[in-house]
């Protein structure tokens, strides 16, 4: 199967994570203004599986390293294959209030917010699993980030205000979905193997384990966005039938949408053997960056903000990319 060997190689796949989960909420925005964004995750959630399946018997599949896809199915403990279904119902679950949050408050908001959270936690929680890098350079960077999110969430609460449009409820689920997503990906790394190209007897190889975890999102997903269909955060209720009125372009988008993100998540996977399972993660959620800079610069969200409000908004950037430096930094 396809393995990294290098940790500049690692370094370069989390980058790619990074402008993937940056990105993809951008297909939100491409869909037809009456396709609901409950409506979307389902397409959504699809291609997350979609591109998983693929991965598995193409590139998790092929070569003499580790272990091809079936056969590790195959010899794999429950416990692990639990492990990567979890993580996929915990992202799945916190994934849909992120997207309730940007529905109600904007990319440049719910990003930074929510994914900032999930990142302080996510490197948190990964790290204690398995310490690897400097934890100085680590926590600072962290740190720093943290200071970014305050800045981001202080700058909408007075553009929100002054424009009337202020959405508290959509800034409280920015902060559960940050809370929980900061969980899931240590669900994935604890089920999968130490060593990528000599796996142990009953670990899931990256690949495995993504397929289980898309398993868990889609599967969590009649759960979860079922509810949210019938008792959405905003609008009417919606039924199974109105997933069917869509056009092939808003379904498409959706599918688009859910292999940009698993492209991403892969990425961050395969780059956690070198990187460590704490970096990979913590680096890859710089992907609040490129979201503010698109809603920032793109899709004009600020459009109305004072040069005050500009002037954070800059700093609040300045202080995400210095974090990342410092999580670079922090390999030993």
């Amino acid at each position: 199967m396809f393995i990294i060997h290098s940790y500049s190689t690692a370094i370069l796949f989390c980058f790619i994570t990074m402008l993937c989960w940056g990105s993809w909420a951008n297909t939100t925005k491409l869909s037809s203004a009456k396709w609901r964004f409950e409506l979307f995750y389902w397409d959504y959630a699809f291609g997350i599986l979609i591109l998983s399946l693929i991965m598995a018997f193409t590139l998790g599949s092929q070569g003499t390293l580790g272990m091809p896809f079936l056969e590790n199915l195959e010899q794999a403990n429950n416990s692990n294959l639990l492990s990567a279904f979890i993580g996929g119902v915990i992202f799945n679950l916190a994934n849909i209030l992120l997207v309730s949050a940007i529905a109600l408050a904007g990319m440049s908001v719910a990003f930074p917010v929510g994914i900032g959270i999930a990142l302080i936690l996510g490197v948190l929680v990964n790290y204690s699993v398995n310490p690897q890098g400097n934890a100085s350079l680590l926590f600072a960077g962290v740190a720093l980030i943290a200071l970014a999110i305050l800045l981001n969430a202080n700058a909408y609460k007075q553009v929100s205000k002054d424009a009337g449009t202020f959405s508290l409820k959509g800034l409280l689920l920015a902060i559960i979905a940050g809370v929980l997503m900061g969980f899931f990906y240590k669900y994935v790394a604890v089920s999968m193997v130490a060593d990528f190209e000599i796996p142990e007897v009953g670990k899931l190889t990256p690949y495995t384990a993504l397929v289980l975890f898309a398993v868990g999102i889609v599967c969590s997903n009649f759960i979860f966005n079922s509810l949210l269909m019938r008792f959405p955060f905003s609008g009417a209720k919606l039924s199974a039938g109105d997933y069917f009125t869509g056009s092939a372009k808003d379904h498409l988008v959706g599918v688009f949408g859910g292999v940009i993100w698993h492209l991403g998540m892969s990425f961050s996977i395969l780059a956690s053997d070198k990187a460590g399972p704490a970096i990979s993660y913590g680096l890859g959620q710089g992907a609040t960056v490129v979201a503010a800079i698109w809603g920032i610069f793109i899709w004009k969200e600020f459009a109305n903000a004072t040069k005050a409000t500009y002037r954070n908004l800059y700093l609040m950037l300045l202080l995400y990319i210095i974090g990342i430096i410092l999580i670079i930094l922090a390999k030993n």
